[in-house]
């Protein structure tokens, strides 16, 4: 039986990834807009740009080709951390469960301090995560990485660095899959740890509308990929989106979020 959310992966990748399209169903709408792509070459740098737009059940992309490649998740894996860690009790409150600053001093000053979830994920503080991955371990981790179907699934290189460094990859695509089944509470747990992860989202406004994503950024050593994952709000329309771009200095990495602002108000969704 195809369900909704099987068959937007299904669809989406017929309609952008064909030697990944595994059914014989009609894609959806879709199209390639080249002022999309043209935006990060102004930014000095490459990158793809992938946008859902829920209510029109059409897909806008800047490209064929990245949308559809696996790279490293970097920190928009805080996203099923966060509801991993909800769903088993390694977080009970996102607002009360405390997770002490070990002492030791990193670049991000905000790092430097002790975290609750909802802080922790406000600056994307990478050593608490990697606490609670610690804590969810490999045998149960590799079990709800399995029930997302999240990327190649594949969290070898360490149990605290398969998102940063290690195995797990992930396509545009396959992002915007994920995020639209939190944003619908449909992933196969519990409503309380999807509403909770939603709750704890950053938020940002762009004139009156509302965009909830999480960002990523791998290391040097990695090619310094940036990520901005989530959706955007517009009265009651919905886009969900995911962008990667390459990150090699400030510029850059500070034009994430700008970037997709841009793209989701070239596609009408802000």
């Amino acid at each position: 039986m195809i369900t909704r959310r099987s068959s937007f992966g299904l669809l989406a990748a017929a309609a952008f990834l064909p030697s990944r399209a595994l059914a014989n169903v009609a894609p959806p709408r879709s199209e390639i807009r080249d002022g999309l792509a043209k935006r990060f070459a102004d930014e000095g740098t490459a990158g793809t740009f992938v946008g859902y737009k829920v209510d029109d059940y059409l897909i806008i992309a800047s490209d064929r080709e990245r949308s559809g490649e696996r790279r490293l998740p970097a920190s928009t894996f805080k996203i099923p951390n966060s509801l991993i860690a909800l769903e088993i009790g390694v977080v009970t409150d996102p607002d009360k469960d405390v997770f002490p600053w070990d002492g030791v001093q990193r670049e991000i000053e905000a790092w430097n301090k002790d975290h609750t979830l909802r802080s922790a994920i406000a600056v994307s503080a990478v050593p608490v995560y990697q606490e609670i991955a610690r804590r969810i371990g490999e045998e149960r981790m590799q079990h709800f990485v399995d029930l997302f179907d999240y990327g190649n699934r594949d969290i070898g290189g360490g149990i605290d660095q398969f998102w940063l460094s290690g195995n797990l990859r992930i396509d545009p695509v396959e992002q915007i899959d994920f995020v639209d089944r939190l944003r619908r509470r449909a992933l196969p747990i519990s409503k309380r740890s999807q509403e909770l992860v939603c709750d704890i989202l950053p938020v940002s406004n762009a004139g009156s509308s509302v965009i909830r994503a999480k960002s990523g950024l791998t290391g040097r050593e990695q090619g310094s990929l940036g990520w901005m994952v989530g959706w955007a709000e517009k009265g009651g329309a919905h886009t969900v989106f995911a962008l990667n771009m390459d990150c090699p200095g400030p510029r850059q990495v500070a034009a994430r979020m700008t970037l997709t602002q841009a793209c989701l108000a070239e596609i009408g969704a802000i």
